[in-house]
């Protein structure tokens, strides 16, 4: 019994050895060909000799050889439901990205705070003042929101302002409730803004709000409170 494991056990390895090897070999020509870029992992499609490469967040496709490049959706025809697989990595590379700079948010929980949204907002943004008022309808969730100060001159001010409070929630709060910012807040406090605008723009969001789930799907902007519900809803 014991022979037989340790003779499946290298039948396994010795499968992946070529896998590994042709990966190392995209590996080697993309660095090559492109140096400036940081490859995050190299992945061999279930289509014979394409590559999935993921760098900066992007998703291209390759053979071994970096013969052809290719930037666009892979689809998966072969179920009744085909699953753009493109998409669902990029999700994955988000969702994965968001649960690393939680520390960088604003963390807000109603209810048992169960469901998990991520949001990009600037303190001048009406809309986000509108989305405010739609999660203030919904319980059980758990807000993260990037604080993104693009659209006025003095929205890294406000911003800092918000950070820089003792309770960051309530500051955030207020703001978009009541228009009032925090009296108490720190004169100066290190702050994630330049990163928040670095993931944001990884992500590809040009405006304020930016609403992602948990999974990394980014479900659009303003959404209204029955939108967000259904959102959730389709969560698997």
């Amino acid at each position: 019994m014991f022979k037989q494991s340790v003779f499946a056990l290298c039948a396994v390895l010795l499968g992946a050895f070529p896998a590994l090897a042709s990966e190392a070999n995209v590996r080697k020509a993309f660095e090559a060909r492109f140096p400036s870029m940081k490859i995050e992992s190299i992945t061999r499609m279930p289509f014979p000799g394409l590559y999935e490469v993921v760098f900066d967040g992007q998703v291209v496709y390759t053979d071994e050889k970096l013969t052809y490049l290719m930037s666009g959706n892979l689809f998966d025809l072969r179920s009744s439901q085909e699953r753009n697989l493109t998409r669902e990595r990029r999700d994955q590379i988000a969702s994965g990205a968001l649960v690393k700079a939680q520390g960088n948010a604003i963390k807000r929980v109603k209810g048992n705070g169960k469901r998990v949204v991520y949001t990009f907002e600037d303190p001048n943004c009406g809309y986000c003042k509108e989305l405010q008022k739609e999660f203030n309808k919904m319980t059980d969730i758990t807000v993260y929101t990037f604080l993104l100060p693009i659209l006025s001159p003095d929205s890294a001010e406000k911003s800092k302002a918000v950070w820089c409070a003792k309770d960051r929630g309530k500051a955030w709060d207020d703001l978009m409730n009541k228009a009032a910012l925090p009296a108490n807040a720190v004169k100066t406090c290190a702050t994630p803004l330049e990163e928040n605008q670095q993931l944001a723009q990884r992500f590809g969001v040009r405006g304020t709000p930016a609403v992602f789930l948990a999974n990394g799907q980014q479900v659009g902007g303003y959404l209204p409170a029955e939108k967000l519900e259904q959102a959730f809803g389709s969560v698997r």
